[in-house]
């Protein structure tokens, strides 16, 4: 495991978006697996920076997200689909057939789970992006006695409902389940990139990259992977010896 601190953001974005398009350059056709949320942004904007300076084409490349919102149309403003299109696909050239995220609107969702199983084997990941959530989630893998392997349905924790209550007009709109890739298909990828910001995560961070490997916190088990990159702010990192 590679951890890096930056003392700023924006050195932050920048590596983590050149370690993709690094990536994307030496494989045109390279796999990403890409997160939503807070924590990309910035990692998105690089991206998009490089690609409009024509530093890289993502043509060829193909993308399959961590997770959706079950309920939420691909148009509702906080479905992860239309944030991807917001903050990243509708500004690159990849092509429509070539993203890929759950449907969260599956009216079988066990059967969407397995379709998307199924492409995730059609498609291993080069690059994995992760944030960490409060709690210890990567994906919606939410604290557990015992964690899904695959793509599955998972009803959101409290905590997490409270993190993303903040994206709604109230707290009776979000969304209490949600599809995830689970986490033997994150930990299939070639390699992991884990991105965490902001003195609140210090103690996660501290749990998930030096305490036991638990299911208890679904990021320590991010120990067990070969190649995971860590970019932590100063903030997230302080705990860390």
């Amino acid at each position: 495991m590679q951890i890096i601190h930056f003392n700023d953001w924006e050195l932050l974005d920048a590596y983590a978006a050149q370690t993709i398009i690094n990536k994307i350059q030496e494989k045109p056709n390279a796999v990403l697996g890409l997160a939503t949320g807070s924590t990309p942004l910035g990692i998105y904007a690089k991206i998009i920076e490089a690609y409009r300076s024509k530093e890289v084409s993502f043509a060829q490349t193909t993308t399959v997200n961590l997770d959706e919102y079950v309920g939420l149309p691909a148009e509702h403003e906080q479905s992860y689909a239309y944030y991807m299109k917001q903050h990243l696909f509708s500004h690159i050239d990849i092509a429509d057939d070539h993203y890929h995220l759950p449907n969260g609107l599956a009216e079988n969702l066990e059967a969407e789970c397995d379709r998307y199983d199924q492409l995730l084997e059609q498609n291993p990941i080069d690059i994995q992006l992760l944030g960490l959530g409060h709690n210890g989630h990567i994906g919606f893998n939410e604290p557990d006695a015992l964690l899904s392997a695959g793509t599955h349905a998972v009803q959101l924790k409290a905590a997490t409902l409270e993190a993303n209550a903040r994206f709604f007009a109230s707290a009776a709109e979000v969304p209490k389940m949600a599809l995830t890739m689970g986490v033997g298909s994150i930990l299939k990828a070639h390699t992991i990139m884990l991105v965490v910001r902001g003195a609140d995560k210090a103690e996660i961070v501290e749990q998930a990259l030096t305490g036991p490997i638990t299911t208890e916190v679904p990021a320590s088990l991010l120990q067990t992977h070969p190649r995971v990159i860590v970019l932590l702010d100063r903030e997230a990192g302080r705990k860390l010896k």
